[in-house]
This record gives structure tokens, sequence and C-alpha cells, in this order.
């Protein structure tokens, strides 16, 4: 609950920031979310281990063309490598398989998915997971519960859901606290596949393009296909579609809420920066 705690306050002032036509001031923020200066300014470097300020720079446009020159990922050099099909988000580290061909024509018939609303570092999220991994995770902060569940529950349309998170919990867990391993179980076209594979190679703190990533999947005129892929990231945040940006370093659209990935984004930057 604190994490989420953390998360409202950011969310709301980078709803500010973005609302502001020049950098804000720590007192000006401060103010805007009711809090003293001390506590907001400690509320914030809690969450992402930087003050408000140096948090601004990291979610302006500029960072992202930054990272896009000096932090953008060869996503060819690691696929040359063999690095397909499993790739590190901070310390977690993410073992996936995809549902077969069948399974995905049949459109989850026969499967039982089990799901909740979880606490997250960005707000509440919805999980959701299959006996042999989480297969859906939605931040519900802008959709709501009910229209997040909906989104999802399309996916495998025949598929039987149950509203119980214990059989998912310690993958949620492991996921969130970045400790332990958790396995993803996907469902989706070849092509999905193909891109969500990629952004599983992009690491925490480096970003790519939907062209970049085109090129790796094999169809470097499919940018637009990539795109449409990307949207249809059934796992947020753990396949990390967030860190695909346009190539003129424009953070592009996000599923759940451009807030949310600016968020990410901007955690993320601040980790790789911090570490030694």
């Amino acid at each position: 609950m604190q994490d989420t705690y953390h998360y409202q306050i950011m969310r709301r002032a980078i709803e500010e920031i973005d609302a502001a036509d020049q950098p804000l001031s720590l007192d000006a923020l401060a103010s805007r979310m009711n809090m003293s200066p001390a506590h907001f300014q400690r509320s914030f470097s809690a969450w992402v281990g930087v003050s408000p300020k140096r948090y601004q720079q990291y979610l302006q446009l500029g960072q992202a063309k930054r990272m896009l020159a000096e932090r953008m990922t060869t996503l060819e050099v690691s696929h040359s490598l063999g690095l397909s099909g499993s790739g590190r988000l901070h310390d977690l580290f993410l073992r996936w398989e995809a549902m077969s061909p069948g399974d995905f024509a049949r459109k989850g018939e026969g499967l039982t998915i089990y799901w909740d609303t979880f606490d997250s570092p960005f707000g509440p999220a919805m999980v959701m997971g299959t006996d042999k991994g989480l297969c859906g995770l939605a931040f519900t902060a802008e959709m709501g519960d009910e229209a997040s569940f909906t989104d999802m529950a399309a996916r495998w349309p025949k598929a039987q859901f149950i509203h119980d998170g214990t059989p998912i919990r310690d993958q949620v867990t492991a996921a969130f606290a970045m400790k332990g391993e958790a396995h993803l179980h996907l469902i989706g076209a070849p092509f999905q596949i193909k891109v969500w594979e990629a952004l599983l190679q992009i690491p925490s703190g480096h970003v790519s393009t939907y062209s970049e990533i085109a090129r790796v999947t094999g169809n470097p005129k499919a940018v637009r296909a990539v795109g449409t892929a990307v949207g249809r990231n059934p796992v947020s945040y753990l396949i990390p579609c967030h860190r695909a940006l346009r190539k003129s370093g424009e953070l592009g659209g996000y599923h759940w809420g451009l807030p949310v990935k600016r968020a990410i984004l901007a955690y993320e930057s601040a980790i790789a920066e911090a570490k030694p």
C-alpha cells in the first residue's frame, strides 16, 4: 500500500508537470500536492531514489531523446547472440512460453485463468494467470476495474475466469518485488510473439524504436504492425512495451495511460543511472 501511495503522489505530480509550461519548483509541486516541501521530497525520493527536480528531467522529451542517443539497444546484436526467449527486468528473471497455436486458435477454450487486483508501484494492477504463469497485467487507474477486465478477458473469450488471486499471488509478488522468478504464459499470433520477444531483449533503463523492433522481427516495413502488436501486449511492464518509443523520441501512446508509461520509464532511468 505504501508503494501505491507513493505512485499516487507521483501520478498527480506528473499531471501537474505535463500541464506546466516550464519546470515546477519543489515548493510549487509540494503546495499542489497539499504537502510540505520536506514531506513531498522524502516521499518522492523514497519511491524513485531521486529528487523531484531530477525526476522532472527524466520525464521531459529531451530525456527520451537522450536515451535514444545514448542508451538505445541494438536488438539485432542480442538476437544474433541467441538471447531470445528471456530478459532481465532489474533483478527479476522472466521465463516465458507461448501458448500453442491450437490454444490460440481455440481462443482460450478449456483454459482456466485466475485473476485479481493487486497493489503495484504504479497503482492498482489487475493480474491474470494460468497454471503455467502470468498471462495478463493491466494498470487500472485510467480505465477502471470493469473496463480493464473486459479488455483483458476479450483476449481469451472462451476461457474460464476465476476471481481468486491465491494461485498467482507468489508470481505477482516476485514480479513487483523484483525478487525470485516469474513465469509468463503468452497467447498471441506468431508476429505478435516475435514483437514481444524483441521487447524482452531491451534492458531496463534502455529504449528502442518501433522501426528497430520491426527490423528484428524480419519485417522492416511493418512498423505500423509492430505498433499494434506492442499495444496488444497482454502483460504490461513485465513485457516492457513502455520501452518502445517513436524515432523522434516522443513517447507515443500507452494502453493503460501515458502517465503510467512516463512513470515507469522515469523509474527505470533513475535506477539505471544510479547503478555504479
